[in-house]
């Protein structure tokens, strides 16, 4: 399996805090069948700042000690960049990274609550340079939840998403699982994650996740994951089956 998103690198944001961290969780994540790791440090989320350069200097030194400690994981740089009004600035002036560096895909976080009204127009410009936006967990985003056409329409226009696998597994409540599946069962999302900060709190459940999509949407749905996983680190097209909007049940009230 390959886990595009993941908080590994230690000492970065609020993921790994020390080397053992790092390597605890590399130990976890081949447990679990993961073979490859996109390190994805928090980016201008108001908390920290992982530029480019920093974050391939802190891959290559992650990947040392695994060799060292003979353990079966490749670790690939990547970002998880808040959405932020200079991104196409800062990604021109190489500070700005996409996933293994393939030019190709660019990870972006929406706040928690909102989704900003310069969404749609960021979301041109990062396309007008060749990129292809990937709006991560999406199924955590509260005005996603209250309004899922507003994901309907970006990805009509050309925008992935990716699904966090503990939310599909229940870790974050029965709302965002529920939704999770939704996003599935609509063609909503195009890859599972994990996500993972530690291998208390915030694990893995790559495996977990992966019986679930496979019993719950058959095995081709969980093919479709993976092979999009392995297109976007390797630069190429992710498939993708025609969007649906998510249909909200209307409660009707008794007078």
């Amino acid at each position: 399996m390959i886990d595009l998103h993941c908080h590994i690198l230690h000492g970065m944001d609020d993921g790994a805090q020390t080397i053992e961290d790092s390597l605890h969780m590399a130990k976890q994540a081949v447990s679990e069948g993961i073979h490859t790791i996109v390190a994805t440090p928090h980016h201008k989320n108001g908390k920290y700042i992982n530029e480019k350069n920093e974050i391939i200097q802190r891959v290559e030194r992650l990947n040392t000690y695994l060799l060292q400690e003979n353990i079966p994981l490749t670790i690939l740089p990547g970002q998880e960049s808040r959405i932020y009004g200079e991104i196409i600035k800062d990604y021109q002036n190489g500070k700005i990274l996409t996933l293994n560096q393939t030019g190709k895909y660019l990870f972006i976080e929406l706040p928690s609550s909102q989704v900003p009204n310069f969404t749609e127009k960021l979301i041109y410009d990062i396309q007008s340079e060749g990129l292809t936006p990937i709006i991560v967990h999406p199924e955590r985003n509260s005005r996603i939840i209250e309004d899922p056409d507003i994901l309907y329409n970006l990805i009509n226009k050309g925008v992935l998403t990716q699904v966090t696998a503990s939310s599909l597994t229940g870790r974050f409540g029965k709302k965002i699982k529920k939704f999770s599946m939704e996003l599935i069962e609509a063609n909503l999302t195009h890859m599972v994650a994990s996500d993972a900060h530690n291998i208390s709190g915030r694990n893995f459940h790559m495996q977990e996740a992966s019986d679930l999509i496979s019993s719950e949407y058959g095995i081709d749905m969980l093919y479709l994951f993976q092979e999009n996983a392995d297109a976007v680190i390797n630069g190429n097209v992710c498939f993708k089956h025609t969007p649906e909007k998510i249909k909200k049940k209307k409660f009707l009230g008794i007078f």
